[in-house]
């Protein structure tokens, strides 16, 4: 089952209702953005779900970016296509020796019926985990993270998740990082609508690697520092040459001298 905009909106007022602190971050957060993380298609999906192994977002994007190119107009097309190219291609564009196996089983199954990407979107959770968890470098998170970004199943909590476990400590301000019958505890108040809770506790970790950037931003500049205006240079004083005796002799006139003019 899928959601509706209409289905994300009942959600989470639902998660809002049943759990204060989901729902004063999902008011920090705003509508959900889970609709827009669909993957195109189920091979598309598998395959990037193989390229991101291990891998940072950035260092992810970049190879799958390589391994699309290798296709007519960057889509990956079906598994025949992809068993055209020898490993020297798929190690050129950054896969490992490793990943290439996982891709060539992956295909393998695709190509004699073992694994029907078709069937996958009428089976409930716990089969479509069962049947991708058959795959080479498939595990439970591998097949979660389809659940949720390709099929997008409503109702997926990925308990061995990293950055969910890190989210749930903070959100709920626990001493110590939840084991995962904690999680499932926290997580009942959330049903049927844990993959939109799982989105919104992404989210805060990003809202927390980006809050230092908007404090900084936030915080007044510093005052310039006032520097005292240069002092005028003092005006000489212009001194009359002291006048010789001889000058000053002159210049004194005798009363009779004065009379007589």
């Amino acid at each position: 089952m899928q959601l509706t905009d209409a289905d994300y909106h009942k959600a989470t007022r639902l998660i809002a209702r049943r759990d204060p602190k989901m729902g004063a971050l999902m008011r920090t957060i705003g509508p959900c953005g889970l609709p827009a993380r669909q993957r195109e298609d189920h091979l598309t999906a598998l395959i990037s779900a193989i390229v991101s192994q291990q891998l940072s977002t950035k260092a992810a994007a970049t190879i799958f970016r390589r391994f699309a190119a290798l296709f007519p107009n960057g889509a990956i097309t079906d598994a025949a296509t992809i068993d055209l190219f020898d490993d020297g291609a798929l190690r050129g564009v950054g896969l490992s020796g490793q990943k290439v196996k996982y891709v060539r089983d992956l295909c393998a199954r695709l190509g004699d019926g073992r694994l029907r990407l078709e069937e996958l979107d009428t089976l409930p959770d716990e089969e479509v985990i069962v049947r991708l968890t058959e795959v080479k470098g498939f595990g439970r998170w591998t097949a979660e993270m389809f659940l949720m970004f390709r099929l997008m199943r409503p109702d997926v909590l990925p308990v061995g998740d990293l950055g969910i476990v890190n989210a749930i400590q903070r959100v709920y301000k626990l001493r110590k990082r939840p084991d995962p019958k904690r999680m499932l505890a926290l997580g009942e108040a959330w049903r049927p609508y844990r993959t939109v809770a799982c989105w919104y506790l992404w989210q805060s970790l990003r809202l927390e690697q980006a809050a230092p950037a908007r404090k900084a931003a936030r915080a007044p500049s510093a005052a310039p520092v006032k520097r005292a205006a240069p002092r005028a240079p003092k005006k000489a004083v212009e001194r009359k040459p002291a006048l010789s005796r001889t000058a000053a002799g002159s210049r004194r006139r005798s009363p009779s001298t004065s009379r007589a003019r």
